[in-house]
């Protein structure tokens, strides 16, 4: 299959961080994962959704979102939908990591979102991509807890979703060659709710990240200062509304929420081109930015 062989090749060539040019990537429609307003109304209180989301304005956002990524040039890889899956199935990011070996399979911290990996994990498979191994209980790994510096460099948060079995795992996977820098994090207010790495931290470019800084532990920050890196700050009215989730589409080139004035200001005075999607249905009210609705599976 020429495809098929395309793919591989270009997979062979990825590049290991969260900023270079997107190549490949999935999705999971707010078709596929919220289905209709009838699941919407069943599920919406006990996954902790701020508010139920309407399905009509939630697949017209995803249209939009869907439009940003098309215009990136990226193959998007559409990702399906099960009876097996929640509203949660909407955040592909946090089923698998992608490393040089392949893709890890993670094994979530929230119990209803465990048949997400292997679901995804069976599509990437038909798109030539391995599984480089399996994170198993006892330990959790959720991939919005981990981001790529580079290949040689990478970052975990160890918290609510990912625990100190699924970060010893998690190295173990990636070999010695990765120095993987563990970070606390706070905990969230409630057991169930979600607080990743990537709600605090959102790389930009090779030197340049924007982090929420109370939240950001000094050992991290000084880390990622002696990679010659430098910090932006979101404004502090600008953090729960998720101004600190974006999604870079290529270096200094970024998609996040609209209705983040002060955000889009700093990174504009740091050069970068902002794209901004309308996201209060598949977004605000699930807590799952551009990052979340997203698994970059290559970067070139």
């Amino acid at each position: 299959m020429p495809w098929l062989e395309s793919i591989i090749k270009v997979r062979d060539m990825n590049q290991y961080n969260e900023y270079s040019p997107l190549l490949q990537i999935a999705i999971r429609d707010s078709k596929n994962a919220f289905v209709s307003q009838e699941k919407l109304d069943k599920e919406w209180k006990n996954l902790r959704f701020h508010a139920m989301p309407y399905i009509n304005h939630a697949n017209a956002e995803f249209d939009s979102f869907r439009q940003l990524l098309k215009q990136t040039g990226a193959d998007i890889i559409d990702l399906p939908a099960s009876d097996n899956l929640t509203l949660d199935s909407i955040y592909p990011r946090d089923s698998t990591l992608i490393c040089p070996k392949g893709i890890i399979v993670c094994n979530m911290g929230r119990s209803t979102r465990t048949p997400e990996a292997t679901i995804n994990m069976s599509t990437y498979e038909s798109y030539g991509h391995t599984v480089a191994g399996r994170i198993v209980s006892p330990g959790t790994l959720e991939g919005g807890d981990f981001i790529w510096i580079d290949e040689h460099h990478a970052a975990v948060g160890l918290g609510p979703r990912t625990n100190q079995e699924g970060i010893n795992q998690l190295r173990a996977i990636l070999g010695a060659g990765v120095d993987l820098h563990v970070v606390p994090l706070p905990d969230p207010d409630h057991p169930d709710d979600v607080l990743h790495l990537m709600s605090i931290i959102s790389p930009i470019d090779k030197d340049l990240v924007l982090i929420y800084r109370p939240f950001m532990p000094d050992a991290f920050v000084e880390w990622l200062s002696n990679l010659g890196i430098d910090c932006v700050e979101v404004p502090e009215d600008e953090y729960l509304t998720m101004g600190c989730n974006v999604l870079a589409i290529s270096p200094r080139r970024v998609i996040m929420l609209a209705n983040l004035p002060g955000v889009k200001l700093v990174l504009e005075q740091q050069g970068c081109q902002v794209y901004t999607y309308q996201g209060l249905d598949i977004s605000r009210k699930g807590e799952g930015g551009p990052t979340c609705l997203t698994r970059p599976l290559i970067r070139g």
